[in-house]
């Protein structure tokens, strides 16, 4: 596949992709935005800045190199394209990032709380505890930054940056999708068990246990 077919694939992906944030109840107005690694290259695809979901069309999508420089399109990059660039940089197995204020997960950021492991479903997901990382103003990769340090070591694919939102990376766009529509879901059942009491917490063994089952064996291989 040449380049400009597998840009071209990706751009048409990620643009459809952000339909599932909608969808999900991840984004309000513009916030938000998905990113793709191009394979085989220092390229990335990314939703241009304060752009509609309902005017999102493939070519707005762009693309930026991995220090974030607009290569192709005629939009300005998300403001968040700097993080997006330093993750990709940072972390060579990583193709997709996504960046939501989704309400429940963000308020947990807002608290400077990690989400504790209490549900099976996270332990399959996250493998674990969901992260804070710090705080970091838009505009350079400190966000990038607090992303890559955070998750050093952890099984986790998402972040709730402190008084900011979630961030989640996958193996590609679709994957960082999912996990940030899972860590929203996880975000709210935990919060509202809260409201009754203290969550009970998973042992760290069977944690361990149920997330090997989910990566190897769940769903078809």
């Amino acid at each position: 596949m040449t380049a400009s077919v597998a840009v071209a694939e990706l751009r048409a992906t990620v643009s459809a992709l952000h339909a599932e944030l909608v969808r999900y109840g991840l984004v309000a107005w513009t916030a938000g935005n998905i990113s793709g690694r191009v394979p085989g290259e220092d390229l990335f695809v990314i939703k241009p800045s304060g752009i509609s979901y309902d005017d999102l069309t493939p070519d707005s999508v762009v693309v930026c190199d991995l220090d974030g420089n607009l290569v192709d399109g005629e939009l300005s990059p998300s403001s968040d394209t700097a993080a997006h660039a330093y993750v990709y940089r940072a972390r060579p197995d990583v193709g997709g990032v996504v960046h939501t204020h989704s309400p429940y997960a963000t308020a947990w950021a807002a608290r400077n709380e990690a989400i504790p492991c209490v549900l099976t479903a996270m332990a399959d997901e996250f493998g674990g505890e969901i992260p804070v990382g710090p705080f970091a103003l838009i505009g350079d990769d400190s966000i990038g930054r607090g992303i890559v340090e955070t998750l050093a070591g952890s099984r986790s694919p998402a972040v709730l940056m402190r008084n900011h939102g979630v961030f989640t990376i996958g193996k590609d766009s679709r994957a960082a999708v999912k996990a940030a529509v899972m860590c929203e879901d996880v975000a709210r059942t935990v919060h509202l068990a809260r409201t009754g009491g203290d969550p009970m917490p998973i042992d760290p063994e069977h944690v361990d246990s149920l997330y090997r089952r989910y990566q190897t064996v769940y769903g078809q291989r």
